[in-house]
C-alpha cells in the first residue's frame, strides 16, 4: 500500500510550491530589517560607542549647565558683542557669496571636464580642510600681504591693503570654508545624469545655457547645502582669521575671536558667545537635517 500523500499548507498553492514564494518572504520576514541586526549590540562594540558618545557630549551639556542663564541677556546686549555678532553674519554671509562664485564653477570643471592634472588640482582645493588653519593665514599674509606676492601689485597699482581689514576677514574666511561648497556640489554633479545637458545642447542651447537652465534647477540642492556648511565654517574661523585680518574690535573682531579674548577677563561673556556659536551650529545642523541624517 502506498504512503499517504502529505497535505498542503493552505498557504501553499501548487505555483508557490514551485516557486517557493511564501518560503521566500518567510526569510525575507526574519532577514529583510533594512540594513539591521535584531538583537542587542555585543558589548566589545557598545561600551566604546557609549564613552563617544559621552566624549562627544559631555563638554556641550557642560557649556548648558555652567552657562550664567540669569546675565545671560545682560552679557549678551553688550556693546562689543553686538559688533562682533553682526561682523560675523556679515563677514560669513560675505565669504559664502565669494565661495558661491568661484566654487560652483570650480566644482563643476572638476566633475564635467577632463584634464591633465585633475586629480593634482581636486587634492589642491580640499588641502584647506587639512590644513591648520594658523597655517593658512601664514600662507595668506605671503600671498596677499603688502608685501606679498601679489598683495605688493594690489597695493601698488590699485592702492588696496587686505590684511588687518574687514575684507581681510572675508578673504580668510573664504579660503577656510570655499572647499566644504566644492566638495559637495561637485558630488551632486557627478550624481546628476549629464545627458540632460546633453540633451539641451542637441535643442540648440551653449553649454552655459545648458548648465544655467537645467544643471543649475538639478543641482541646487547640493548648491544650498554646500552655502549652508561654508557658512557655519567661515562664522567659526578662528586661526586664519586673527593671523590675516587681526584681532581689532568693531573692524576684524568676530565672534570666535570675541570667545577667546573674552575667556581670559570675563569667563561669563565667553560662555555667552559660546552659547550664540553653538546655537547657530543647531540651527545649520536642523536644516541639513534631510541631507546628513537619514530617516529611522
Amino acid at each position: 500500500m502506498s504512503d499517504p500523500v502529505p497535505a498542503l499548507d493552505k498557504s501553499d498553492t501548487p505555483a508557490d510550491t514551485l516557486t517557493g514564494g511564501p518560503r521566500r518572504g518567510r526569510v525575507r520576514g526574519r532577514a529583510g530589517t533594512g540594513g539591521r541586526l535584531r538583537g542587542g549590540a555585543p558589548l566589545p562594540l557598545l561600551l566604546p560607542a557609549l564613552v563617544g558618545l559621552v566624549f562627544l557630549l559631555l563638554p556641550l551639556l557642560a557649556l548648558i549647565v555652567r552657562a550664567p542663564w540669569r546675565t545671560l541677556p545682560d552679557q549678551l546686549a553688550k556693546p562689543e558683542v553686538w559688533q562682533a555678532l553682526q561682523l560675523s553674519l556679515f563677514s560669513a554671509t560675505a565669504a559664502t557669496a565669494v565661495s558661491l562664485v568661484l566654487g560652483v564653477p570650480l566644482a563643476w570643471l572638476l566633475a564635467r571636464t577632463d584634464f591633465p592634472g585633475r586629480g593634482l588640482v581636486r587634492a589642491l582645493v580640499t588641502l584647506p580642510l587639512v590644513l591648520p588653519p594658523v597655517v593658512g593665514g601664514v600662507a595668506l599674509l605671503l600671498a596677499l600681504g603688502r608685501n606679498g606676492v601679489v598683495g605688493r601689485l594690489l597695493d601698488s597699482w590699485f592702492g588696496v591693503t587686505l590684511p588687518f581689514t574687514t575684507a581681510g576677514v572675508v578673504v580668510a574666511e573664504a579660503f577656510v570654508a570655499m572647499p566644504f561648497l566644492v566638495i559637495s556640489v561637485e558630488g551632486t554633479l557627478r550624481a546628476a545624469d549629464p545627458r540632460y545637458e546633453e540633451a539641451a545642447m542637441t535643442l540648440g542651447a551653449s553649454r552655459f545655457t545648458a548648465f544655467r537652465r537645467v544643471t543649475l534647477p538639478l543641482i541646487a540642492p547640493g548648491i544650498a547645502a554646500g552655502a549652508v556648511l561654508a557658512w557655519a565654517r567661515a562664522l567659526g574661523e578662528f586661526g586664519a582669521t586673527i593671523t590675516f585680518a587681526g584681532n581689532f574690535p568693531g573692524r576684524t573682531q568676530t565672534m570666535p575671536l570675541a570667545v577667546y579674548l573674552a575667556l581670559q577677563s570675563d569667563p561669563d561673556a565667553a560662555i555667552a558667545l559660546s552659547l550664540v556659536l553653538l546655537a547657530v551650529s543647531i540651527a545649520v545642523l536642523a536644516g541639513l537635517r534631510d541631507r546628513w541624517i537619514t530617516a529611522s
